[in-house]
């Protein structure tokens, strides 16, 4: 019988939830002993959130919002769309037909940028959305038919990129969530930090690092004793999205930090993280299926991967936000008007405050034929940090 670990401070999860994630242990145990008893994390990671029916973005358990694991900035507050919206727009004006979100979670997002960008007469020709998971393609699909049903005629929902895209391409939270290999350096030595399966849980066993692994590590002179994680899967997209990309941009939104922040010397754990009923712990082998694993963004590599387009913006949430006018959205609302106001305004510090998303939170632009400084970035450019 499969045993599942326990985590005295976090709750139980519900005994159907609990059987689900036994058959996706088995799964991965069975993976692990055809691959000869050990696979790198990077694998555990994809089948612990993408195995068919089974991971935890594959399956049916609610993600976002109060009653998931974790909640978005489009979740938190519609100022966020909204304000998002203007950036938008702005592109929009220079004829780019398209708008692809990758990853659209609830469908929170889609709904608030189609709702704003028709008051700002700016619709795209079609809003396109890419997204793996079927149980939340099913989600977006009820959530934009009862909220924005006037531009359902305008949303479509891709299982593939096109080959050539004029497109703004944005990605809010889509980056932290691809799979991560984990490594070590060890006496000058470079391992690859795997998975193994004992008895009656899985456990880390190290092995030489594979070449790309090594290279990636090799160039950041990396102290003894120090272990990160070097997500391949993410400049991959990057570099497929730019060599297909003839004239737009891509725009990432996601929690990280430049190189040189990434990897200090003082962050000799990395950054791996996992999330359950909006509570914090490291342990990505509790509950495999039922909580989300994640890992900050090196967004100095996500600017390298995006080779032949022109860098066009990197800056903290908050600042993108400032400079796209989400101050003036609240300021549209009279502060008298308590009830409306004081939500808006508390969820405008969360989105804004150091100490909640406004800096933890960063957002990178590339692009292809795009002409002039970008409204997100006009203040506060921080692209000479990458």
């Amino acid at each position: 019988m499969t045993l599942l670990p326990k985590n005295p401070t976090l709750p139980l999860p519900p005994p159907a939830a609990l059987e689900l994630s036994v058959r996706l242990q088995t799964l991965i145990r069975r993976e692990i002993t055809a691959a000869g008893g050990w696979i790198g994390f990077a694998r555990y990671m994809e089948l612990a959130l993408y195995a068919p029916g089974l991971g935890y973005y594959s399956a049916g358990s609610h993600k976002l919002g109060a009653a998931g694991d974790f909640i978005t900035a489009p979740e938190l507050s519609p100022l966020f769309g909204r304000t998002l919206a203007r950036q938008l727009a702005e592109l929009l004006e220079q004829d780019i037909p398209d708008i692809i979100e990758l990853g659209a979670g609830s469908g929170a997002l889609a709904a608030v940028l189609l709702t704003e960008l028709a008051a700002l007469e700016r619709l795209p020709q079609r809003y396109l959305i890419l997204e793996v998971s079927a149980d939340l393609r099913q989600r977006q699909q009820a959530h934009l038919a009862a909220t924005v049903p006037q531009l359902a005629d305008r949303v479509s929902w891709l299982d593939r990129l096109p080959d050539q895209l004029q497109a703004i391409v944005i990605g809010n939270e889509v980056l932290d969530a691809l799979p991560v290999h984990r490594v070590r350096v060890d006496q000058g030595d470079i391992e690859e930090i795997g998975v193994i399966a004992n008895d009656d849980h899985f456990a880390w066993a190290c092995r030489p690092a594979s070449a790309p692994l090594q290279q990636a590590v090799s160039a950041r002179d990396l102290p003894d004793d120090y272990e990160t994680e070097i997500n391949l899967a993410a400049p991959a997209l990057i570099s497929s999205l730019a060599q297909g990309l003839t004239r737009g941009v891509l725009l990432f939104i996601d929690y990280g930090f430049p190189a040189h922040e990434f990897f200090h010397p003082q962050r000799n754990r990395g950054t791996l993280m996992c999330h359950y009923r909006h509570q914090a712990h490291a342990d990505p082998f509790l509950w495999p299926g039922l909580q989300d694993i994640t890992a900050h963004v090196d967004f100095s590599a996500v600017a390298r991967a995006g080779s032949g387009l022109n860098l066009l913006g990197y800056t903290g949430q908050a600042q993108f936000l400032i400079n796209c006018g989400i101050t003036e959205l609240l300021a549209a609302v009279p502060a008298a008007d308590t009830a409306r106001y004081a939500p808006l305004a508390a969820q405008a510090q969360q989105l804004l405050s150091p100490a909640e998303m406004g800096e933890l939170f960063k957002v990178i632009a590339l692009g292809r034929g795009i002409t002039g400084l970008l409204l997100g970035f006009r203040s506060g450019d921080r692209s000479h940090t990458l």
